[in-house]
């Protein structure tokens, strides 16, 4: 079933007098619980298309339809009701609250955007901490843990809210080796167990070789994608 569903999309910028093309008459389609891609020099698109479909820009035109609904109609109101409901992101420099504990950023989405009961939201938090490998740090501050632990953080806050799609844009450009892979096993597992659907804009091979959809952008335009079977990461 698809997810996301792209129609000659396109998005200009206006650079004082002159017309700045970001992405180019883009199609494509992804399907629900699936695990996808944009790769591409800087300036070719990623980030620009990853906004449009977070409902966090609008195209200029064409049409994009995500869970259903055409997100290219909504207006600011409803594009962050749309995005509470829907969508998770998890950023490359993490975007966690400095002044939270470990608890309070995952517990934050359920507080500011769908307004969880106190009992629920409990359930809800230590059930994620617990996923991400975060049990017994959850009193620490962004700044008393690891790179690594902080991106794990940001996966469980992404999650919190039970979104059908996370957006994460070079969520591993900031750590190690080993802790990427870790990170990138992670969000797989997250997908098989929730049924939750990751795409991300990345240049980082690693998770390109986990993809099991790439889609290549450069100057904006889509190359066909290229479709990989998923292999096995023997890091913990």
């Amino acid at each position: 079933m698809a997810l996301i569903r792209a129609e000659q999309l396109v998005k200009t910028y206006r650079a004082g007098e002159v017309d700045v093309p970001a992405i180019r008459g883009v199609d494509f389609t992804i399907d629900a619980k699936s695990f996808v891609v944009f790769v591409g020099p800087s300036g070719s698109g990623k980030t620009t298309l990853l906004n449009m479909i977070g409902c966090l820009d609008h195209p200029t035109s064409g049409r994009l339809t995500v869970i259903d609904t055409d997100v290219s109609t909504l207006d600011r109101t409803a594009a962050a009701n749309f995005r509470g409901r829907h969508i998770g992101f998890i950023f490359q420099d993490f975007n966690l609250v400095p002044v939270l504990t470990v608890y309070e950023n995952i517990e934050y989405p359920l507080i500011m955007v769908q307004d969880w009961p106190p009992a629920k939201r409990r359930a809800q938090v230590m059930r994620l901490i617990d996923a991400v490998g975060m049990s017994g740090q959850e009193h620490k501050r962004p700044d008393q843990i690891s790179g690594g632990q902080k991106q794990r953080v940001a996966v469980a806050r992404a999650l919190a809210t039970n979104p059908h799609l996370v957006l994460a844009d070079e969520p591993t450009a900031n750590l190690d080796h080993d802790t990427a892979y870790r990170i990138i096993n992670l969000m797989k597992k997250m997908r098989d167990e929730l049924g939750t659907t990751f795409v991300f804009s990345t240049h980082d091979p690693k998770i390109m070789a986990e993809a099991e959809v790439v889609y290549t952008l450069e100057d904006g335009r889509l190359r066909e994608a290229e479709t990989a079977k998923p292999k096995v990461v023997a890091h913990a």
